[in-house]
């Protein structure tokens, strides 16, 4: 009896076709977006009569490791662009910021609020993180 030894083509040829697919597939993953997780959200009423208070709320986090929070409400109305009205303390995690004002005068008041990240306490130059909707209070 003799034997005959095989070439061993069909073994090394799904080894590759898997080894392949395989690299492929960690390919895909590694090329794919990565997207961080975050947000900020805000609140304002539609409406307030002149004299009356406006209180508006922020919140906003980020996932980004490393980083410190800090929340701003900015105002923009009357024709003077945006501005900042107030700001959070740098946090670790959720920030939170709220508003009070008055308006002596009859128009719409435009809100939004920016959550910034920080390298630390006294970050000189903040990263712009995410910013919420623009939201609108109509004064009358």
């Amino acid at each position: 009896m003799t034997r005959t030894k095989k070439s061993g083509m069909n073994s090394r040829g799904g080894r590759v076709a898997v080894i392949g697919a395989m690299g492929l597939a960690s390919v895909a993953l590694a090329a794919g977006p990565a997207f961080a997780k975050g947000g900020v959200d805000i609140t304002a009423p539609r409406t307030v009569q002149v004299g009356k208070t406006i209180t508006v709320k922020a919140q906003g986090d980020d996932d980004s490791a490393g980083y410190l929070h800090q929340l701003c409400l900015e105002e923009n109305g009357f024709g003077q662009g945006w501005h900042q009205e107030s700001c959070s303390a740098a946090v670790e995690g959720d920030a939170r910021v709220t508003a009070h004002g008055t308006s002596a005068r009859r128009g719409d008041l435009k809100f939004r609020a920016v959550l910034y990240g920080l390298t630390s306490r006294h970050d000189h130059n903040p990263v712009r993180l995410h910013a919420s909707d623009v939201v609108t209070v109509h004064v009358r």
